[in-house]
Order: C-alpha cells, then sequence, then structure tokens
C-alpha cells in the first residue's frame, strides 16, 4: 500500500428541500428524519468520521437549522440528564459530535444542483483529497463505505466513485459509468448522468458516495448547467478523467435509497430489527402482524388526520 494522507474532509450537501416527504419536511430537513433512534445525517457523519475525517462540511440551504442544532452542544439538556441520573442518555447525546470534529456550515446562495453545492465547499476543502456523502443513501456495511473508499485511494490514488449494479429500467435515476478492467474496482472511461436505458453504457450506477481530487473543483466552476439546468457533479467528474484516474468502487454493503418513502421504511424495518435494544421485541411484534394478516388503517389525504369512521 502506497503511504498516502488521511483523508481529513467530508462534504455533506444538505440544501435540498426533501419534497418527496412534504409535509414532514415543509419545517425540518429530510436529512433529519429518524431511522430508528438517530436522524439520517447523524449515520452519514459516523460513516466519514470512521472512515478518518475530521473537518464536516454542510452545505445547507433554507430551513435548515435543525442540523447546525444537532450537532451543537446542549448544556441545558446535558445538565438535566445528569440531574435526573440518566447517564446513558448522557453519554449518547454527547457522542453525536465527538470533541475532535470541526463542523463548518456554507449557504448555498441558490438550488443550483449537487455540482453547484460541492463547488460551494471549495474554500472549506483547499487543494487536499475530500469525502462527499450524500445522506439520503443509507449504507449498512461492515466497513464503511467511505473507509472502503479510502482504502482505494490508498492504494492507488486518484479519485473514488461509489458504485452499484441496477436494473437497466432505472439507469435514468442515476449517473451510470462505463468501466474497464475487472474486480471489485475499476477505472471509469466515461460517466453521463440519468441516461435512458437505451442509451446508458452500462448498469453500474453512482450512488451517493464520492472521494474526489481537488481538481474537480476547477471544472465545477467552469462548465455551466447541464441536464436539468443545474451544475452536475457528473458533468465536473466527466471532465476529470481527462486528467486522472477515477475508480468505481462497487462496494460491499446493503443500501438504503431514503431519498424514497419506501426505501426509508426499509431502512427503519432493517435497523430497528438490527437494534440491541428493539430488536428481539419488534421482530416479535412483526410476527405477530404476519400471523394475525393484520392490516393497519390507512389515513390518507381526504381523511384530514381523523381515524375513519367505522
Amino acid at each position: 500500500m502506497k503511504n498516502r494522507a488521511l483523508i481529513e474532509t467530508a462534504v455533506f450537501p444538505v440544501a435540498g428541500r426533501g419534497t418527496r416527504f412534504l409535509p414532514a419536511t415543509k419545517a425540518s430537513p429530510k436529512e433529519m428524519l429518524p431511522v430508528v433512534d438517530k436522524p439520517l445525517i447523524q449515520y452519514a457523519v459516523e460513516e466519514a468520521l470512521a472512515a478518518g475525517a475530521r473537518r464536516l462540511v454542510f452545505i445547507t440551504g433554507a430551513s435548515k437549522r435543525a442540523i447546525e442544532d444537532h450537532f451543537d452542544s446542549d448544556q441545558e439538556l446535558e445538565g438535566l440528564l445528569r440531574r435526573q441520573g440518566k447517564s446513558d442518555l448522557l453519554r449518547q447525546l454527547r457522542s453525536v459530535l465527538p470533541s475532535y470534529a470541526t463542523c463548518i456550515y456554507i449557504r448555498q446562495p441558490a438550488p443550483l444542483g449537487l455540482g453547484h453545492a460541492v463547488l460551494c465547499a471549495r474554500p472549506a476543502v483547499g487543494e487536499r483529497p475530500f469525502f462527499v456523502h450524500l445522506a439520503d443513501d443509507l449504507i449498512d456495511a461492515q466497513t464503511p463505505v467511505l473507509a472502503q473508499m479510502a482504502e482505494v485511494h490508498a492504494g492507488r490514488g486518484g479519485s473514488v466513485i461509489g458504485c452499484q449494479t441496477v436494473p437497466r429500467a432505472e439507469t435514468d435515476r442515476y449517473g451510470i459509468v462505463a468501466t474497464q478492467g475487472r474486480g471489485v474496482t475499476q477505472r471509469i472511461t466515461a460517466i453521463v448522468e440519468k441516461p435512458k436505458p437505451a442509451q446508458a453504457p452500462s448498469t453500474l450506477a453512482v450512488v451517493g458516495r464520492y472521494l474526489l481530487m481537488p481538481r474537480v473543483f476547477d471544472h465545477l466552476a467552469r462548465i455551466g448547467r447541464g441536464a436539468g439546468g443545474e451544475i452536475q457533479l457528473t458533468d465536473g467528474i466527466s471532465r476529470l478523467l481527462d486528467d486522472e484516474a477515477v475508480y468505481a468502487h462497487r462496494f460491499e454493503g446493503r443500501r438504503y435509497d431514503c431519498g424514497s418513502k419506501l426505501g426509508y421504511l426499509q431502512a427503519t424495518v432493517a435497523y430497528a430489527l438490527a437494534h440491541p435494544e428493539l430488536g428481539a421485541p419488534f421482530r416479535a411484534h412483526l410476527r405477530s402482524i404476519v400471523s394475525q394478516g393484520v392490516t393497519a388503517g390507512r389515513r390518507g389525504p381526504s381523511a384530514q388526520g381523523r381515524p375513519r369512521k367505522r
């Protein structure tokens, strides 16, 4: 393995409005949606810290103050828990952000796309390799995915992108890469943003994890708007291919697309079943539902939040 420095900075683009989860996200960021007992953004931060990051850069937008509050200290709450003798909860609260980690918040002035959000982080990142983590993609892995990618970078250098195979019918939902070579890590030869299935160069999709070399900032600053009228990170990476190696890494782990309601529910069930305290009783509850053939009553928009009449 080559001796390469740790990746110290992780960028979290969190300026999106989360419209697919309205009205839940009207006043609260989608990244603060909880999976059992932790919000999505905390899982993201924990993954970055486990990969060696120490500087956490959040690219924020309107109504994102809850993220800052979550990672800030709350002396009043800590004092209350201390007086009540709730040492376990106090320890959990203090572990939300280790003392060695630094948070930086940068406001994205306009919703100009993921590439623009990453470009906003340039003053905080400098001229060093950095992570980009999309909290919507929750990945349960024995070795955190960013740590897997840092290991690839340590051995090969260059940029590394987390990828997985998707059905061809879904290529228009992702950035899709073409690669050369064999194995779980291959060099990327082309990358296309959301191609139609007939035009997709492969079914290997980019899924929310990036380790990027700082040269990408130069391209993001010049490319202008692409698909959807936004500055696309995919387009910046496409230009980066002409300068240096970019690798696709087929990560080990189970991904949950928490940007969709179904994926979010799937993640909640999976993480609840794995929870050290809740796992056993929750599993028993699910078995009872299946055995009894119980279907929960639905509250649709027409019900206005009221139980249905029987």
